[in-house]
């Protein structure tokens, strides 16, 4: 059992329609047929939404998109239109909405792995592959890949494990053009994301893109992708501190990972594999998480949160 721990009632604003509660985001339709993306402060953690907000997520996640968004447009277009508040909408909404181009989505995550860890690491350990390509030997958590790899993933509903699959899985699903498009792009978005990052002291260890086809296009052999959703952010991706890398231990990171370490340690007295929903975080661990998120917005963009 897994999910929401207390799923939240939705916004109701005049001339949005609401379509969806995510974990960490809700999604509204204007009357125009744009999509209004708006990112909460909730946490999840081993496929639960959990009961505790942390402070500034949304918004954290929502200004690191757009920052990355314009630092790849020219590479692949994105599906941002506004960033302005559709009349009504309440004043918490500020600086966390994004009113975007409704897209065709594809449905795979894009995937890109850099280094070893995560679900990655285990497959390894076990087959010396990831999603079924081969690596050498001698890897270890955290390890340097000797190339960045596409490590495609099925979407999950709330509640649910995303699971690795095969690009031949890939192609069969969304066609072999479309596919070996989509790897090319993730590849090429993911290494200006990780030198820019590097630049800044930062790893960028793997990450996930979603893209998708404008609504009119009805065929996808030759069709221009959109990157969409949130990107490169501490939610969707693995960063680490570059002074502090050493392969062989788990790595300190820049995201919820202390969230998680709680949740699975004495100190919170939940058994994650049982059907008991987890409980709720304690202040240390919410603002420690808090300042992990803002630490990571600061040093990737250079400017100072407020």
């Amino acid at each position: 059992m897994s999910g929401f721990v207390e799923k939240p009632e939705p916004v109701e604003v005049p001339g949005l329609e609401h379509l969806h509660t995510g974990k960490v985001r809700d999604l509204y339709r204007t009357e125009r047929g744009e999509l209004v993306m708006v990112a909460s402060d909730r946490m999840s953690a081993y496929d639960w939404v959990l009961p505790t907000e942390i402070p500034d997520k949304g918004r954290v996640l929502t200004q690191l998109s757009l920052w990355w968004f314009d630092l790849l447009a020219d590479l692949v277009p994105h599906h941002v239109l506004s960033t302005e508040l559709p009349p009504g909408a309440p004043a918490d909404w500020q600086g966390r909405t994004l009113v975007c181009r409704s897209l065709r989505m594809l449905p795979v995550e894009a995937v890109a792995r850099g280094y070893l860890t995560g679900s990655g690491l285990a497959e390894y350990e076990r087959d010396r592959t990831v999603c079924g390509l081969a690596l050498p030997e001698g890897l270890t958590d955290g390890s340097e890949l000797p190339t960045p790899i596409f490590t495609p993933a099925t979407k999950a509903e709330v509640g649910e494990h995303d699971e690795n699959v095969s690009y031949e899985e890939v192609a069969r699903r969304i066609g072999a053009e479309p596919a070996a498009n989509l790897r090319q792009i993730t590849l090429a978005v993911y290494a200006r994301a990780r030198d820019i990052a590097r630049e800044r002291g930062i790893i960028l260890a793997d990450t996930k893109f979603e893209f998708g086809y404008a609504e009119a296009t009805a065929d996808t052999e030759g069709a221009e992708l959109v990157l969409a959703d949130e990107v490169l952010t501490p939610d969707s991706s693995r960063f680490w501190p570059a002074d502090t890398w050493q392969p062989g231990r788990a790595q300190p990171s820049f995201d919820k990972q202390y969230v998680r370490d709680w949740l699975t340690s004495p100190a919170s007295g939940w058994d994650r594999h049982s059907e008991q929903p987890p409980p709720p975080l304690p202040q240390e661990v919410v603002e420690r998480t808090r300042s992990k998120y803002i630490e990571a917005y600061e040093r990737l963009t250079g400017i100072s949160w407020s």
